[in-house]
């Protein structure tokens, strides 16, 4: 092989390696002390076709053929080709080999349907393209977030009141002990996987539709003071019923709703409106004062007055009882005596229609004289008398027609 159109041997031929030629036994290190025959100085390269040919040599005897078998790669023969195979098959069932930590749940699919559900530990499956396996973290407590501190979300609230609220909703993987490993339900951890594509975004949409419910359900001032109770038990029922339909297997830990407080711009019309609504709880306080103070007063005037009118009623009664069985007497001695009866009933009307007036008896029947009865006389004299217990009779003075007794 040439290097240069120089014929090899000569003396400035320094050969492929920078180097003396080796048929010359001087070369650029100097004489070698007597021509070609002499002893070399210095260590001799090589020749390149040598290397490449050795080379070939060796290489052809590792494959299994001679130094003469000519060219070409021959195929490895039968047990070189089996063990490889084998290896090849064993890194690919070694593939299938996966961990499952505490809390954590593998999926197995087959084909890309649900065929089983594995525990914590090592556990194996058919590798891939076959089956394959999803862990699913199913203690871990994830936190999905609804307006904060830089970004809040406005709601219109039952009275035409808009808000800026904040809530964070904490949820899990509903754990599976209903599950009994059938082919009809899905375990909860494969419904995770499967049923919904991102379970964080879905969740936090779902919680901001259910906040959105409660708050336009609830007035202003509960909301922001002190309906947060009420808010978060109602926001939850709503956000669990709704992950329930979607079939998520998500169950909500808890639903903390943080504060909620007007728009910056009608803070100062909101501010009007909390001190005039103050006021007017104030005075609806004083008043109720005032009632409370009124209010038994009222109650026992009015009872006294129910008392009096019964009293009246009873007294009244008595008063007709009595008149109506001193009428039966009466009537009864007017039966024995009736004209007796009448005369005596006129003689009382009579003294109490006239009252104090004097009064004068006159009995027709008594011939030429006029007996005459001075009833205001008898009646002082019987006062008089009372309290002696004294008992008389007046004779009735006779006056003569002339007026004198």
């Amino acid at each position: 092989m040439p290097w240069t159109d120089k014929p090899s041997g000569g003396p400035n031929n320094p050969g492929p390696w920078g180097r003396p030629n080796g048929n010359n036994g001087g070369g650029n290190n100097g004489g070698g002390g007597g021509g070609g025959n002499g002893p070399r100085r210095g260590p001799t390269s090589p020749d390149l076709e040598e290397l490449l040919r050795s080379g070939r040599e060796r290489f052809g005897r590792g494959r299994g053929g001679g130094a003469g078998g000519g060219g070409g790669v021959t195929a490895p023969s039968g047990p070189v080709f089996g063990l490889v195979i084998a290896g090849i098959i064993a890194l690919w069932l070694f593939s299938g080999i996966y961990q499952v930590k505490p809390g954590e749940r593998g999926v197995v699919t087959t084909f890309g349907n649900f065929t089983g559900l594995t525990g914590p530990g090592l556990n194996w499956h058919v590798p891939w393209p076959i089956q394959n396996a999803e862990k699913v973290d199913v203690v871990a407590d994830r936190e999905v977030r609804i307006g904060g501190n830089s970004s809040r979300v406005s709601m219109l609230t039952s009275d035409l009141n808009i808000v800026d609220v904040n809530m964070t909703v904490n949820y899990e993987v509903k754990p599976d002990e209903t599950w009994d490993g059938g082919d009809e339900t899905l375990p909860n951890a494969a419904k995770y996987l499967f049923n919904i594509e991102e379970p964080s975004v879905t969740v936090r949409a779902a919680a901001e539709a259910a906040l959105r419910e409660v708050v336009g359900a609830n007035e202003f001032e509960p909301i922001v003071s002190r309906g947060r109770a009420l808010v978060n038990q109602r926001t939850a029922e709503i956000l669990q019923n709704t992950l329930d339909s979607y079939d998520s297997g998500v169950n909500i830990i808890r639903v903390n709703f943080g504060t909620a407080s007007p728009p910056e711009r009608v803070v100062p019309a909101q501010r009007d409106v909390i001190d005039a609504n103050s006021q007017a709880e104030r005075q609806v306080n004083v008043a109720q004062g005032i009632a409370n103070r009124q209010i038994p007063v009222a109650q026992g005037e009015a009872r006294q007055i129910v008392l009096d009118a019964e009293a009246y009623a009873a007294r009244v009664v008595a008063e007709a009882n009595g008149d109506a069985a001193r009428f039966n007497a009466i009537y009864d001695e007017y039966a024995k005596a009736p004209e007796v009866t009448r005369q005596r009933m006129y003689l009382e009307t009579m003294e109490r229609v006239l009252g104090d007036m004097n009064k004068v008896v006159i009995d027709d029947d008594a011939g030429g004289t006029l007996p005459y009865l001075n009833l205001n006389e008898l009646a002082r004299e019987a006062q008089q008398n009372r309290p002696r217990r004294t008992s008389g009779s007046s004779q009735p003075q006779q006056r003569q027609p002339g007026g004198q007794e």
